[in-house]
Formats: C-alpha cells, structure tokens, sequence
C-alpha cells in the first residue's frame, strides 16, 4: 500500500501546475504545496487589503526589500509603511506566473524564486526564504525586483545616475 500512496504522490507532483516545483520525495511534494499556500496567501492578503493576514505570513525578524534602494524594512517598519495602503482598503496586488521552490536538506528553509504580474509595475520578480517555524511556513525575506529587459538596461541605469546626481545636488 506505501507504494501506492508514493505513486500517487509522485503523480500528483507531476501534475502541479508550473507555479509550484515539484520536489523529489513525498514529504517534499506536500512542502512544496504549504509553502505556494503561503505565498499565494501572501499576495492574495494584500490584493484584499488584509493587513493582518499579511504580516502575519511574515516572520517575527523578516526583511522586506522593496524595489527602491532605500527600501530594506524589517516586518515593524514595512507594517508602519504599509499600514495606511492597507487602512485605505487598497494595497498591491501580484499574482505569480510562475514560481521555483527548493529546500534545504533539513526541510527547515525554503528559498524561492517567482515571476508576478502587476498591473502597475508590470512583470516583477520576488524572491526570498521561508522558514519553518512550529510547524508552519513564515517568510523570513522577501526580496521584490522590476525586471529589465536587457536591451533597456543602459537607459535605465542612466536614468537612475541621473536621479542620483538630481537627488545628492538637491541636498546641498
């Protein structure tokens, strides 16, 4: 009977959708699911303005790294910044296109690596860890970049040069 049921475990694997890796042992497909709930959950709470659900998918001493250089937050202050987008009923939405899971081999840390879609930076990517804690998956970093298609990149980090040379000048 064991067979049977890592059989069909192995099947339901393969037939995940791309969102979710599949992992090589049994327990690791059922992981691999809880942390895409997580994250999948995580997004969801914030297109719905669910500023508890949220943070509470954030470990105690998670980061946040937003997609602006001086946007490295732990879990207190990304709340303090986020709490009014969240109090106004309105905060961000991004829906994964597709996601890559992988674990440490004690099955303590998942790291992962997803492509999103929001209307208003377009196509994003997010990266960061989870970690178990007691038994359930938290965030520990989440790290949210805008993608550059290569042909762009010159004409963008000049534009950025140019704000930065804008912003140092404007402080004198």
């Amino acid at each position: 009977m064991r067979t049977l049921s890592l059989a069909l475990l192995l099947w339901l694997a393969a037939s995940l959708p791309a969102a979710t890796a599949s992992a090589q042992s049994a327990d690791g497909v059922f992981a691999t699911g809880v942390v895409a709930s997580v994250l999948d959950g995580f997004h969801a709470a914030a297109a719905a303005a669910d500023e508890e659900k949220y943070f509470a998918a954030l470990a105690p001493n998670a980061v946040f790294l937003g997609t602006d250089a001086t946007e490295r937050w732990t879990k207190d202050e990304f709340r303090q910044f986020a709490h009014p987008y969240f109090a106004k009923g309105k905060a961000w939405t991004y829906k994964a296109k597709s996601r890559w899971i992988t674990f440490a081999p004690d099955r303590q840390v998942a790291w992962f690596d997803e492509i999103l879609d929001s209307p208003h930076l377009g196509t994003c990517r997010g990266s960061g860890a989870l970690i178990s804690i007691g038994g359930a998956w938290k965030i520990v970093q989440y790290n949210l970049s805008i993608l550059i298609p290569n042909a762009l990149a010159d004409s963008v980090v000049k534009q950025i040069a140019d704000a930065e040379k804008k912003a140092a000048k404007d402080k004198r």
